[in-house]
């Protein structure tokens, strides 16, 4: 471990007092001349607005008006606006500006990184996911925020009192430091999973799913009642249902893919997983679905709106499917289109933790959500300093995380002395189905509960805001399903890297094309050893030598 380079190997010094941390760090940044000094150091003029005495769960207020660029991301259904007071609410604590850049969702991580490598993107780059930082490490477009956290007081604690500091050690790059800091989650549970119609699997006889065996016994028991059905769909072109299945079967794939290499334990290695035993019975297992009419094929393939799969909501609506990949938001979905095609009717939606295979009741590892990067002209900012306990405080403090999802207090939610908060009247959360008689949406109409209100979150502030089924899930998932333990490191260099793109892309679409194929029913199972030919022959073994030679060289200096 590289303990000089981060502040995990001053722990105890957190424990001191976080101001004493922040304190010293802001002394010691200030000694730094403004043409050198110690590496990541920002000039003393650099200092301008900070507070010299910031610690964690304190109200950040910058000491002179400051702007800060963030790029910000459009949804098709969430424009921004000027008018939207979380900017206003923002400003009027902290004394800074957001200056928003705007990008379409359409292609926003294409438009994100040509920002980036043409110098052109804001200081504050959010919504970035772990390894995403990867690409600018050596063109050193992007800050290691590795060389910052000791200005992070609020990072710091939740690091610590949610032990996330190995995790936070796994986003090292090769050089040892790490380019972006990720939202924190104090328990995580996958966001998707599966969401049923309760009530029909009541109808039939059938449990709730625990395993994937049972669910395709309550599938068929539906299709017995429901002959015309596709009781089972996706909606998201394989791509979710494939991603949480995959863990019960000793895999990745779907959306969790990643770079198509899977940890062995036994043999300390990668293998790749698209080629494993793991992944063969899962894709023999969803083609057997499919053979048996008890998976919509069409839900494998056509998109969707973004938001559940419209079509898959229609078909729920109709009767004609009764389990789909899903989350939270989907199951309002399906509520909303099962009420509106009968509002008479008596049904039960839940969402239900994925089910447990052949590998056990393994999920994905608990994992960090979205988090930022810093331009690497930030550092000459005069206030550069105050920006980055600015975002402590956005990204970390509990404060700021309440208001970023539920806006001012006494003004759009009133709490409880338990912590019981409450939509005042004139306010709903359409997205969550909260108050809808509400004239004045927090989300569209005042930014509130936007993507940076997701990014971190403590178990309370995410029961707040979700249905009482939701907290269910989570109780299931926490108690009966254990996270897999993430794979080590394997960083490679920028040489490396761009290795490996040419490596990793043809072999990523062989995968995606003959996966589909196989459980489609286009390519017969038989060809299944043909198929790890075509990838085999497509240098994969280079490709395993370059990502386990990454492993073996990080491991040995760290």
């Amino acid at each position: 471990m590289i303990r000089d380079l981060t502040p995990w190997g001053r722990r105890r010094a957190w424990q001191r007092g976080a101001a004493v941390v922040a304190a010293t760090s802001l002394l010691a940044l200030a000694a730094c001349s403004s043409d050198g000094g110690e590496e990541g150091g920002a000039g003393s003029e650099n200092t301008e607005g900070s507070m010299t005495d910031f610690a964690a769960d304190q109200q950040f207020k910058a000491t002179e008006p400051m702007d800060a660029s963030i790029l910000w991301t459009d949804w098709p259904d969430l424009p921004i606006k000027d008018s939207w007071k979380l900017f206003d609410e923002i400003e009027k604590r902290t004394n800074v500006r957001l200056k928003p850049t705007n990008i379409p969702f359409s292609d926003a991580t294409e438009k994100r990184n040509l920002l980036i490598s043409a110098g052109d993107a804001p200081d504050i780059i959010p919504l970035v996911y772990t390894g995403e930082d990867a690409p600018f490490v050596s063109s050193g477009a992007v800050l290691p925020m590795s060389d910052y956290v000791d200005l992070m007081p609020n990072f710091q604690k939740y690091v610590e009192e949610w032990d996330l500091e190995d995790m936070i050690d796994n986003l090292r790059q090769d050089d040892g430091k790490y380019y972006m800091v990720p939202g924190l989650q104090e328990v995580s549970v996958p966001v998707f999973s599966m969401v049923i119609r309760k009530d029909v699997f009541d109808e039939v006889g059938a449990p709730v799913p625990d395993t994937w065996d049972e669910l395709r016994d309550g599938l068929e028991k539906i299709k017995q009642k429901y002959p015309d059905s596709y009781p089972l769909a996706d909606g998201f072109e394989a791509q979710s249902m494939l991603n949480y299945a995959s863990h019960a079967f000793g895999t990745v794939a779907g959306w969790g893919f990643g770079n198509g290499t899977f940890w062995n334990e036994d043999t300390g290695q990668f293998e790749y997983a698209a080629a494993s035993d793991g992944y063969k019975e899962m894709v023999e297992y969803f083609h057997g679905l499919v053979e048996d009419g008890l998976l919509d094929p069409e839900s494998l393939t056509a998109s969707n709106d973004g938001n559940g799969g419209g079509s898959v909501s229609e078909k729920v609506a109709k009767n004609a499917v009764f389990a789909a990949s899903g989350a939270a938001g989907t199951a309002i979905e399906f509520q909303t289109a099962l009420q509106a095609a009968d509002p008479d009717a008596d049904f039960e939606v839940v969402q239900i933790a994925p089910p447990a295979g052949p590998a056990g009741d393994v999920v994905e590892p608990r994992n960090f959500w979205h988090g930022f990067m810093l331009s690497s002209e930030a550092k000459d900012d005069p206030h550069f300093v105050a920006l980055v306990q600015f975002l402590d405080w956005l990204y970390y403090s509990p404060d700021a995380r309440e208001m970023l999802r539920w806006g001012i207090e006494g003004e759009t939610y009133t709490k409880d002395a338990d912590g019981t908060i409450t939509i005042n009247p004139d306010y709903s959360l359409d997205a969550f189905n909260i108050n809808p008689d509400g004239k004045t949406d927090l989300q569209k109409d005042l930014g509130f509960s936007t993507f940076l209100a997701e990014s971190t979150e403590s178990r309370a502030l995410k029961e707040s805001y979700n249905s009482k089924q939701f907290v269910e899930y989570m109780d299931t998932v926490l108690s009966t399903r254990t996270p897999r333990d993430p794979f080590p490191p394997a960083p490679l260099t920028d040489a490396e890297l761009e290795q490996s793109s040419l490596m990793s892309t043809p072999l990523k679409d062989t995968v995606d094309t003959n996966t589909l194929k196989f459980i489609l029913g286009d390519r017969p199972l038989s060809e299944w050893d043909a198929y790890v030919g075509e990838l085999e022959g497509q240098n994969l073994q280079g490709y395993l030598d370059l990502v386990n030679g990454a492993q073996k060289r990080f491991a040995e200096k760290n």
